[in-house]
């Protein structure tokens, strides 16, 4: 944690010239502004103001004047130049002029989430596996490798890409845990060592920012979009899931079969019981529902289980003495969501399972891809959305998305993901050209 003196003696000393001051808009898009150093002070103390109208699903134009309050914890310095100076970066806290908490900001609805579980004595902790892909250039699906999973060489680009994005981060105090190559082409994860929810949400933007700027200083272009590339496995972001009390992990028992707790399993059950209506910000975009379907590893049977990979949530096999690793694993969203209204309500599911004790079903251990229509129906396995406007209207009804997100954000992201899937129905494709103008 560092003090106001902190930050300003750190600046001195490594000469930093401008300040990043970062938030996140409903979509989970990084927006901003710099300050120079001469107004650091003015800022720290009492917050920036900037004109919200035009920040995606935040005021409107009458309602138009919001602060940017830095949070000191978040302060880092960028580990390479920008225009030949330095340049340091803080996450803020959106707030109305009157320093009331703006219920438009992701990161505030995430904060009254974890004030929520702390009520309880729950600290969530996540650890998201994020996929990428890179390619040549942003405008052409020029593959940068033929690799596959867990290929390996230290001449390749890729591998040499990853590993300065992974030096990049680290510099800026994120700590990785392991990187690989992924399934398919050119796709690639950095595995971030868990964090608590509002560390890691900042993460999770920290290394999108990095994977990004990594690759483009070195002339290339990464993507976190879902489904690039046809024919090939899609992009997700897995996501380890644990509650603790201090040290305690409230997902572990010794006694508990799959040595999961009784609170592990109803968190898991109301996971499954609101999934549906999850999904809408776990997977926000069109494209992300041509990742999830049979075929391409991605979830989208809604089940559990231990070792089956085609589940939707998997609980990692427990192993002796390591207690505080007991987790389970939401396997269906992707790395272009919102990480803050993510993580929020995939906490508002667990804990609403947790409240109202739900039971969890039986584990399915078989693969749900190779099940037929019966074998899934006698199992009771039901789908995620097929579709955006499924997602929306699941979405739409389930009043706990409505009290986890905030009457704003829940409505305005409605608004947008229908506009989205009002653009998308009515373009016509190169798909549709080629198939049916030459004969129609």
């Amino acid at each position: 944690m560092k003090t106001r003196e902190d930050i300003i003696r750190i600046i001195d000393e490594e000469n930093v010239r401008y300040i990043r001051l970062w938030f996140t808009d409903i979509l989970g898009q990084l927006k901003g502004m710099s300050i120079t150093r001469a107004e650091l002070e003015e800022v720290l103390d009492n917050g920036q103001g900037f004109d919200g109208s035009s920040i995606q699903g935040y005021v409107r134009i009458e309602e138009s004047d919001l602060m940017a309050w830095p949070d000191y914890r978040t302060f880092r310095i960028i580990p390479w130049d920008i225009g030949g100076e330095r340049v340091a970066m803080m996450f803020c806290d959106i707030k109305n002029p009157d320093d009331t908490p703006y219920l438009g900001d992701p990161r505030n609805a995430l904060k009254r989430m974890i004030e929520l579980g702390a009520q309880n004595g729950y600290t969530f902790n996540f650890g998201p596996e994020l996929e990428y892909f890179y390619f040549r250039n942003r405008n052409k699906l020029e593959f940068m490798d033929s690799g596959g999973y867990f290929d390996y060489s230290t001449i390749d680009e890729g591998t040499i890409l990853r590993k300065k994005t992974c030096r990049h981060l680290e510099n800026l105090g994120v700590p990785v845990e392991c990187s690989h190559h992924e399934v398919a082409p050119s796709q690639h994860e950095i595995d971030l060592k868990y964090q608590e929810a509002l560390v890691m949400a900042d993460f999770c933007q920290l290394y999108r920012m990095v994977v990004r700027e990594t690759a483009q200083k070195e002339g290339f272009h990464a993507t976190f979009m879902p489904k690039p590339a046809f024919g090939e496995n899609g992009s997700g972001m897995h996501i380890h899931i644990s509650i603790f009390n201090g040290n305690k992990n409230l997902f572990f028992s010794p006694e508990g079969e799959y040595n999961l707790s009784e609170l592990a399993k109803s968190f898991m059950a109301g996971l499954l019981h609101h999934i549906k209506a999850i999904t809408l910000v776990t997977n926000q975009w069109v494209n992300s529902y041509k990742r999830l379907v049979p075929g391409y590893e991605a979830p989208c049977y809604i089940s559990w289980g231990r070792r089956n990979r085609s589940s939707l949530i998997r609980v990692p096999m427990y192993r002796v003495g390591k207690e505080k690793s007991t987790r389970i694993e939401l396997r269906s969203p992707d790395p272009a969501c919102n990480p803050y209204l993510a993580f929020t309500v995939i906490m508002a599911a667990g804990m609403d399972g947790i409240k109202n004790k739900y039971d969890l079903p039986s584990p399915i251990e078989q693969n749900i891809f190779h099940m037929t229509e019966e074998q899934k129906q006698s199992n009771k396995i039901d789908e995620l959305p097929s579709s955006l406007e499924n997602a929306v209207s699941e979405f739409s009804q389930n009043e706990l998305m409505r009290e986890a997100l905030g009457d704003h954000i829940f409505e305005t992201l409605i608004a947008n993901k229908m506009a989205e899937w009002d653009m998308y129905r009515t373009h016509v494709s190169q798909y549709e050209l080629d198939n049916y103008l030459p004969i129609l």
